[in-house]
């Protein structure tokens, strides 16, 4: 019998619908389920190395696990991820989250897209997986995805993503695909306030933003309300300059939206990134419909922190956990062991007493039981 109880917050799985029937239930859902977190955590990245892990580590497993069929193998793990409700799985994923990860007022939540380019299945018809994901910038925390159905795009997942969160008093930063009245809406009815990346999708609207700037500019600004601001950053052989300029005046905001499609917008934002690197000097201007108030400092700090779900998120489960490369891809079992990815960087984030990067935690915690544990009690 197991020595001690269930490690950190596993048994937030225990209320999982069994998709199995009885007659093929030799081992327990949970125990399937606490296994694939470990794995994931020690560094497996498909079924088969996760079946691996549980025969290295299964007197470890033991000591809290009953596992009265042994460990699983791979076609279990497989089989069983393939069948279990993502949508299930996600919300227990969810309450996880909200467990250990206390909201911050203010904090930038940035939403935005991603592909698992090897998961698709060209026989059966099906594309490759397409997830849309929430990050705690601050926090360093995924708060949850939802996938982007076959055939359709984001605009349909983001506000079924945003129903799932907590926002009150957070920041929503969303890409250009993003920049919808529907979706402002749902993020304004989480108490929130929004900053959407404008581009070619909303064409008069980004027309008449564009065309404001460059007639202010030409005019410094005159008579507008506006405000403008500066960093400058330096490293790795490059120099920075992000310059941000954010309109405020109700005049100019009743011409954009005269009918209030826009519900709660304040500001207009325009940010222009300066980057020297050597001799060779690039710019890029980016425009923003914000709900926050004209305050151009605290608008190109959020506008940069948006980009944390790119640097942090997307592309660390691209390199330390070679998501990018998975063929995973029966049933459902791509997008569960998405879910668990994410949870695993998760823990691995909140574990801190060693400064290495995410790979070399994974190794250390499959060479090191009690630092395992630890990561699963953090």
């Amino acid at each position: 019998m197991p020595s001690t109880s269930l490690p950190c917050r596993i048994d937030h799985f225990a209320d999982l619908v069994d998709p199995r029937v009885d007659r093929t239930k030799r081992h327990a859902l949970l125990d399937i389920v606490a296994i694939a977190v470990c794995g994931v955590i020690c560094g497996a990245d498909s079924w088969g190395e996760i079946e691996e892990f549980g025969h290295a580590k299964v007197t470890w497993l033991r000591s809290f696990l009953a596992l009265p069929g042994g460990i699983p193998s791979h076609d279990t793990f497989g089989r069983v991820f393939a069948a279990l409700d993502p949508t299930q799985f996600e919300r227990c994923f969810l309450g996880w989250v909200r467990a250990f990860a206390k909201e911050t007022a203010g904090e930038v939540i940035a939403v935005d897209g991603k592909t698992l380019r090897r998961s698709h299945d060209r026989l059966a018809g099906h594309g490759p997986l397409h997830l849309v994901s929430a990050w705690a910038t601050e926090r360093g925390v995924a708060l949850g995805q939802v996938r982007v159905a076959d055939h359709a795009n984001e605009i349909v997942a983001l506000p079924r993503l945003l129903e799932t969160l907590v926002l009150d008093g957070a920041v929503v930063t969303v890409d250009a695909i993003g920049c919808q009245t529907a979706v402002a809406q749902a993020i304004v009815a989480g108490r929130a306030d929004y900053v959407l990346a404008l581009k070619g999708n909303q064409p008069a609207t980004a027309e008449a933003v564009t065309t404001l700037f460059a007639d202010a500019r030409a005019t410094s600004f005159d008579p507008l309300a506006y405000d403008a601001a500066e960093t400058v950053e330096k490293g790795h052989g490059r120099i920075e300059t992000r310059r941000c300029w954010a309109v405020s005046d109700p005049a100019f905001l009743a011409y954009l939206d005269p009918v209030g499609r826009w519900p709660g917008l304040r500001s207009v934002v325009l940010v222009e990134a300066e980057r020297r690197v050597g001799s060779a000097t690039s710019r890029e201007a980016r425009y923003y419909l914000s709900s926050l108030p004209g305050d151009a400092a605290r608008l190109n700090a959020v506008v940069r922190a948006h980009w944390a779900i790119e640097n942090q998120l997307h592309w660390v489960l691209d390199i330390a956990f070679r998501e990018d490369e998975s063929r995973v891809r029966t049933g459902h079992a791509a997008q569960n062991l998405a879910v668990l990815r994410r949870l695993a960087l998760n823990l691995l984030r909140r574990e801190r007493s060693t400064t290495v990067g995410i790979k070399a935690k994974r190794l250390k915690a499959g060479w090191d039981e009690r630092y395992l544990l630890r990561i699963l009690s953090s």
